[in-house]
């Protein structure tokens, strides 16, 4: 609950919580090469003590706009334009919150055209810096996650309000893992043999959020942050499938526990299912089981999250970045 300007209250923090602010300059220049931020926590410890922890931070001041563009951090940026889209839900429509994230993105990229329009001849093309190149792919991601998305009949409403204060208070690398999750093929990692299997980050690459980059003959790992949703090929080898699943492998996946079996493909599967959760141990990710053409299972564990394909009325990350690209040539 936010008392006044500058106090926060907060009926539990942890160390998987994080919160925006917005600051205003009052001066009208800084004249110091570093300016420095502080927030004091003022909480009760498990033992009853009262006490105070001061957090201090330093950030360097630079005269040049296009170094702050090139120094810009995607993730602090899109962790403020979440909390501030969300917030603005409680007061608007859908709609309104939607364009006014839309805006602020055009907002950025139009300065930083205009900050170079003189010295290159930039035509119809699009510019923006190296340290922003992921902004407009994780404004498509918010705008269709649950907080955002569709009009009120999308999603429910608690739905709604669940996903919109996790947002509102996860740290920025669990943010953007849960607006861009990561889509990994697995079975030819599972098939190859035990000397290269420790070969894990080599094996496991991330692919794009679209329908396209699922194979009917393959099995695929979502990975969110909060839940692991495996899925199923039609056309994967029965033989993988048997072996992680067991005699089950031909039922209903709705009705199928993933446990692991006595094969070594299965306690690899387990292995890697396990060193994902060490990597973040925050949360604990259960596995959902789809197959592909189950549905409506399949539609809301894994389709409706490939954002960068066009689906349900809502654009694909193509039109996104040509909608982007036009709202930015105008009045630039």
């Amino acid at each position: 609950m936010l008392r006044s300007t500058d106090l926060l209250a907060l009926p539990a923090v942890d160390c998987d919580k994080a919160y925006a602010m917005q600051l205003s300059l009052e001066e009208t220049l800084l004249s110091t090469p570093t300016v420095y931020f502080q927030v004091a926590l003022l909480y009760t410890a498990s033992c009853g003590e009262r006490r105070i922890r001061v957090h201090t931070a330093a950030a360097p001041v630079v005269t040049d706009l296009g170094e702050m563009y090139r120094q810009a951090d995607t993730g602090a940026i899109v962790s403020l334009f979440c909390r501030l889209a969300i917030e603005k839900t409680l007061t608007s429509k859908l709609e309104d919150a939607r364009n006014s994230l839309q805006q602020r993105i055009v907002k950025v990229l139009r300065e930083y055209r205009n900050l170079y329009a003189v010295q290159h001849r930039l035509g119809a093309r699009m510019i923006y810096p190296e340290s922003l190149k992921f902004l407009c792919l994780y404004g498509l991601a918010l705008s269709k996650s649950v907080p955002l998305k569709g009009g009120y009949a999308d999603a429910q409403l608690d739905e709604r309000c669940a996903a919109g204060f996790t947002m509102m208070a996860l740290p920025v690398k669990k943010l953007l893992k849960l607006l861009y999750p990561s889509l990994i093929r697995i079975d030819e990692y599972l098939l190859k043999p035990s000397a290269q299997a420790d070969d894990f980050k080599n094996i496991m690459k991330r692919l794009p959020l679209l329908a396209e980059s699922l194979d009917s003959r393959g099995l695929y790992l979502y990975d969110d942050g909060l839940r692991f949703v495996i899925w199923f090929g039609r056309m994967l080898s029965p033989d993988i499938a048997r072996n992680l699943l067991g005699p089950e492998f031909a039922a209903e996946l709705s009705r199928v526990a993933l446990t692991e079996n006595d094969n070594e493909m299965s306690r690899r599967l387990m292995k890697m299912l396990k060193r994902l959760r060490e990597s973040d141990p925050s949360y604990y990710q259960l596995p959902y089981l789809v197959r592909q053409g189950e549905q409506p299972r399949e539609g809301f564990l894994l389709l409706v999250n490939l954002i960068e394909d066009q689906m349900g009325g809502t654009v694909g990350y193509v039109d996104w970045i040509m909608q982007i690209h036009r709202q930015v040539q105008q009045n630039a």
